[in-house]
């Protein structure tokens, strides 16, 4: 009964936006009220009453990471792509990444998130999703919009609020696989990503600007991996790239809230000397380890409170459970909500697990030996009939109703377990 209630509240709530974005006209300004919006280090949602977040990451589902498929070697997305053409082929392979992007996460597994208490998602997409880029099985006009909207429809249903997260910026922000770059965060040095970056932020703004469903547009993740001997100069240009992306954003949206994670895993906020350009901004920071305590992250509260604005922990994970207590408490403690990554991946350490297939260990075989000649790939490649039939598996798997609930691993977040089998 608590969760319809909270659902047909929240639908109240997103009136404004008249449940669709196509219903008002151009002219007409939604108000304001009807966004979540930032009001010193608190979020207010549009009843007036605060909003402290805590949730879950859709990771994978539309940035594939290596790691989540029980991939080491093979960790990045176009790592992954070029691994399945060489096994079976680039026409399976597009296949397979459009059966994927069906099933991996669908309206069950965000009833799901819904139903342990969770009140956000945070949705990690790729630039190339808003591009005419060969990625995930299409060649063109990719279906960005699509998949979003259809998380979009999904959260509302369900009394959730969303935040995109671009996770894979033009040129790469990282330089590391978790931005599928090729190994230096390009999109500081040139001029034509970042035009591209405030070109697709733009249009994503434009589409969306109605939509109260949506919380906010965390511009980049983890941008500048601390790897880089200009590490320093790097770090120099994030901010102005935030302020040129937000002017695009603001060009069309005035609405939502604008988020900005700290360069080095979203962990370093000292670079940023601005936080009064735009006044609807929040920051963004994530922590995977180190001891779960107030003085372990007092730099980023420190920070939090010299700008008087909200602070987010977009990730926390892979931990025990007893870590993951402690640090939620904290985190509670000092007002910072929270999402945990990743939803889903293959086995444990996260809230649905995917059972590993039969015969998945020849694919990540494959994925381990050396392909750096043809010859190589010759060699090793496997019996199609085999490893075909285990990608098949692996999807079906991954389908909500297959997983395996991490029951201790969710109620570890300050969130709970319930059977949905039964919702109509």
């Amino acid at each position: 009964m608590k969760y319809y209630i909270f659902s047909v509240l929240f639908a109240i709530g997103t009136l404004f936006s008249c449940q669709s974005r196509n219903v008002q006209t151009e002219n007409e300004t939604p108000i304001s009220e009807a966004f979540v919006r930032v009001s010193g280090q608190d979020l207010i949602q549009p009843d007036g009453n605060k909003l402290f977040i805590k949730g879950t990451n859709l990771g994978n589902w539309l940035n594939p990471e290596g790691y989540m498929f029980g991939f080491n070697k093979t960790n990045s997305g176009h790592f992954i792509n070029e691994m399945f053409c060489q096994m079976v082929g680039p026409d399976f392979t597009a296949e397979f990444w459009k059966r994927f992007k069906d099933n991996y996460i669908t309206r069950k597994d965000v009833e799901f998130i819904a139903a342990t208490g969770a009140n956000t998602i945070r949705l990690p997409f790729h630039y190339k999703l808003f591009t005419d880029e060969d990625y995930m099985g299409l060649k063109s006009n990719q279906d960005g919009f699509a998949r979003i909207d259809s998380v979009v429809t999904w959260c509302r249903d369900n009394g959730l609020y969303l935040i995109l997260d671009m996770h894979d910026a033009p040129g790469g922000q990282t330089g590391d696989n978790i931005d599928d770059s090729y190994g230096y965060p390009w999109l500081f040095d040139s001029e034509e990503s970042q035009l591209l970056f405030c070109d697709i932020w733009r249009k994503i703004a434009d589409y969306y600007k109605n939509e109260t469903v949506i919380l906010g547009y965390e511009l980049i993740n983890e941008p500048i991996a601390p790897y880089f001997e200009n590490m320093e100069e790097l770090n120099s240009k994030l901010e102005t790239v935030h302020k040129r992306a937000v002017k695009a954003i603001r060009e069309v949206d005035n609405n939502h809230i604008i988020l900005l994670g700290g360069a080095q895993w979203n962990g370093n906020f000292k670079l940023f000397t601005d936080s009064k350009y735009d006044d609807k901004l929040m920051y963004t920071c994530h922590r995977y380890g180190g001891e779960p305590t107030r003085e372990a992250i007092q730099e980023i509260i420190h920070f939090r409170d010299s700008v008087n604005l909200p602070m987010y922990m977009g990730e926390i994970g892979h931990n025990t459970d007893e870590w993951q207590t402690a640090f939620c408490k904290v985190l509670e403690e000092n007002n910072i909500g929270y999402t945990f990554w990743p939803y889903k991946k293959i086995e444990k350490s996260c809230f649905m697990g995917i059972r590993e297939p039969e015969n998945w260990e020849q694919v990540i075989a494959f994925s381990e030996t050396p392909r750096s000649t043809y010859k190589e790939i010759r060699d090793a490649r496997p019996v199609q009939d085999i490893v075909r039939k285990a990608m098949n598996d692996f999807i079906e798997n991954s389908k909500c109703e297959n997983n395996i609930p991490q029951t201790g691993y969710i109620r570890s977040l300050g969130l709970d377990v319930v059977d949905i089998s039964n919702k109509e």
